[in-house]
């Protein structure tokens, strides 16, 4: 029974990997904008094996939402490790936004792919968006911001965020740290803040990055040649 057991945990494992694999070179050719490569480019960039596609995936489309939802949560993972012992909604929100602005030069394959989310992201329930509006939600109901609506702030928010990222990665040269806080300070002052507040609190330090990001591959482009014996199975097990 306990070898039985052990052969179940490394098939399962075996799983993990391969989707893993399949959903990191997703996020690598989203990040490039190769959106209409061949499934084979997929799985040669995965090092896996053709038949492995088809048992996690039915297309193409299915695999890039889930790199792209994955994508979201580790980014929504990162903000709430980054801001898990801050008690001021008004400072997490702040705090958020300025870690993400940040992270489209320190991540930036994460980034990328983020950003093809598009305005998808408003209403996903995952990643940054669903801390802004938690964040909002929390701040208004504790005095510290005024919003008629909620739901409208959402919008605006999100939007800085998706417009500030593409604006980094198309402006090298702008400094992202004195443009994200720029940006937020004035979103503070939106939400009712005096000006020394909402200038105090961009000016607090943040936490530091972690060294790499979790779930994606850190740089680079997807390669397609090259294999892994470990995940390059075509049967059912993988």
């Amino acid at each position: 029974m306990a070898q039985q057991t052990g052969s179940v945990s490394r098939l399962e494992l075996r799983k993990a990997r391969t989707r893993a694999a399949l959903v990191q070179a997703a996020q690598a050719f989203i990040a490039t904008g190769r959106t209409n490569v061949a499934i084979l480019d997929i799985t040669q960039a995965a090092d896996v094996g053709m038949g492995s596609f088809y048992n996690h995936f039915r297309s193409r489309e299915q695999l890039f939402q889930a790199a792209v939802e994955d994508a979201l949560d580790v980014h929504g993972d990162l903000l709430d490790e980054l801001t898990s012992e801050l008690t001021d909604p008004a400072h997490m929100f702040a705090q958020n936004f300025r870690m993400t602005g940040r992270l489209h030069r320190h991540r930036p394959e994460l980034s990328r792919v983020v950003l093809r989310s598009g305005l998808d992201m408003v209403g996903s329930g995952r990643g940054a968006s669903a801390r802004v509006r938690r964040d909002i939600d929390a701040a208004v109901r504790a005095g510290r911001f005024r919003a008629r609506d909620t739901e409208l702030a959402l919008v605006v928010v999100v939007g800085a965020m998706l417009c500030l990222g593409q604006f980094l990665h198309d402006h090298p040269e702008r400094d992202d740290t004195e443009a994200t806080d720029q940006i937020i300070e004035e979103l503070l002052r939106m939400f009712g803040l005096s000006d020394d507040e909402a200038r105090e609190i961009c000016g607090r330090p943040l936490p530091d990055l972690p060294a790499a990001p979790v779930g994606l591959r850190p740089t680079g482009p997807p390669q397609t040649s090259g294999t892994n014996p470990s995940l390059r199975e075509d049967g059912a097990g993988s």
